[in-house]
């Protein structure tokens, strides 16, 4: 069963190729996603790679925690699921919070 890793503490100028050939090294990769900013489409500094087995995600961890990649240490560990975050963006000015704003 595929696994998913979450690799961080990345360097802005990684790329997603440097990050695919360095997992590779510990087994099969069936995918690799470097997360990048919307406005900016530049790197946020993370990834989601996904291993394809938990031994090989295992043997992705030990060797790569740590490890420095372009002058960083690496921070690799398995992914915890995405939380749940309200959509109506909450926060100040918010109705459901009993702020409507200037009238």
């Amino acid at each position: 069963m595929a696994t998913k890793l979450f690799a961080g503490n990345l360097s802005f100028n990684t790329t997603e190729g440097e990050i695919l050939d360095l997992f590779k090294q510990a087994g099969n990769v069936t995918s690799c996603e470097l997360i990048m900013d919307k406005f900016t489409n530049k790197s946020r500094g993370f990834a989601f790679v996904t291993m394809g087995s938990q031994e090989e995600a295992n043997a992705a961890i030990a060797q790569f925690n740590g490890k420095e990649l372009d002058g960083r240490k690496l921070t690799v560990n398995e992914a915890r699921p995405r939380e749940e975050r309200p959509r109506n963006g909450g926060g100040r000015g918010s109705r459901e919070h009993g702020y409507a704003g200037r009238r």
